[in-house]
């Protein structure tokens, strides 16, 4: 059994990295959502190690995950507000057992890409989920900040004051959140004119980062092939793979930088070609910050006092729902 060391990140740098995160909380928007600071994480995922957990009805990390999070999701009213003038209804209500895509109900799934390597055919397996992106641009232009960056470097979704229009799909390269329609606070706002849902995604299991635990993708892996730890630590433990195994990294560079980076033996233009990609399939090719010009504008944007308004609003009724759920009441 190889030693913690061994795997290139001590729980020692895990856990002092934990509490430097967990005191820090969460960095202002829009402008300053980043994650260069002392607390942050990144997580490692070796394609030479995962196997998508060959011979198992279903990947360890991704049950795991659909574990944890089971429930996350309300029930959508019936029926669901049509969108006007325009916008249509996403509901995976009824598929929630789908695990070959993103959706608001999966937030990890394992794309599979065949190739040639070493003189013949190799499935890689490649975990996907959001790749908690150094300075997002989902968080900087969320109107109603219901996007934000924590200094642990997770990227999270607040549900409770998120509206679902999707910009953050929209400026995302690999266009993670997913929506789901009939959910969330724009129901008791304006359902038809005000939103359509509300936008899901991995959060890196932020609630279990500021106990000092590891996200449940991570700990449930059981070839070791995901690590979390200090970014430094994390980069540096990259690039020492990448180099043994004369292969690549992806996501040091990719839209300005991230938090999440994957080492492979097989470039990623290869991989990016076979794979299936599409809607929930996010690609892996190269990827450039969407917002890199317009950060100004999005910032005019989120200050804006109409936008501010509807936000309060929005956040004065959130609480109220959650004090509801908290108290027992729907």
């Amino acid at each position: 059994m190889k030693t913690e060391r061994e795997h290139g990140i001590s729980r020692r740098a895990f856990l002092t990295g934990i509490a430097t995160a967990a005191a820090a909380g969460t960095v202002g928007l829009p402008g300053k959502a980043r994650a260069g600071g002392e607390g942050a994480f990144a997580t490692l995922i070796d394609l030479s190690l995962c196997d998508g957990c060959e011979g198992r009805e279903m990947p360890a990390c991704v049950a795991a995950c659909r574990e944890k999070n089971a429930g996350v999701v309300p029930e959508p009213v019936d029926p669901i507000p049509k969108p006007f003038p325009r916008g249509q209804i996403e509901d995976f209500s009824r598929k929630q057992g789908v695990t070959s895509r993103l959706t608001p109900y999966n937030y990890l799934f394992v794309q599979k890409a065949e190739v040639e390597l070493g003189g013949g055919k190799k499935t890689v397996s490649i975990p996907r989920r959001c790749m908690h992106c150094d300075n997002p641009a989902c968080a900087t232009i969320c109107p109603f900040s219901a996007n934000h960056k924590f200094e642990s470097g997770a990227v999270v979704i607040d549900q409770d004051i998120c509206f679902g229009g999707a910009k953050c799909r929209e400026v995302c390269p690999w266009a993670i959140p997913q929506r789901q329609s009939g959910v969330g606070i724009y129901l008791h706002i304006l359902p038809t004119l005000a939103g359509n849902g509300v936008m899901f995604k991995c959060d890196l299991c932020q609630d279990l980062l500021v106990k000092g635990e590891g996200p449940a993708c991570i700990t449930a892996c059981p070839r070791k092939a995901m690590l979390i730890g200090p970014k430094a630590d994390i980069l540096a433990e990259a690039e020492r793979r990448a180099a043994a195994m004369n292969g690549f990294i992806y996501g040091k560079e990719e839209n300005g930088g991230t938090s999440t980076l994957y080492v492979s033996p097989v470039s990623f233009e290869v991989l990016n070609a076979a794979i299936e990609k599409g809607p929930g399939r996010p690609h892996l090719g190269k990827a450039q910050r969407k917002m890199e010009k317009t950060d100004p504008m999005a910032r005019a944007v989120v200050a804006s006092p109409v936008i501010g308004l509807v936000a309060g609003i929005a956040a004065a009724a959130g609480a109220r729902m959650k004090s509801g759920k908290e108290g027992g009441h729907e």
